[in-house]
């Protein structure tokens, strides 16, 4: 079983910067909002949020496009 992956935030922070930070781009917030249902009223953080950092689905070659094959 995978151990689940927890970021604590700094003052400041916002979900663009966390995708960011753990996965390289920010076309990951979605992925950060449907797993942190519980903080979607928050925009910029405070101190010491903890939000859940959830692997990333792994590519099915159907979605990707051609020219990335």
């Amino acid at each position: 079983m995978d151990e689940k992956r927890y970021y604590t935030t700094v003052q400041g922070d916002m979900w663009d910067s966390i995708a960011y930070q753990f996965y390289g781009d920010t076309k990951y917030i979605g992925l950060l909002l449907q797993n942190n249902i519980d903080l979607l009223d928050a925009f910029v953080f405070s101190a010491g949020t903890s939000v859940y950092i959830p692997e990333l689905p792994e590519e099915d070659e159907e979605d990707v496009p051609e020219w990335r094959l």
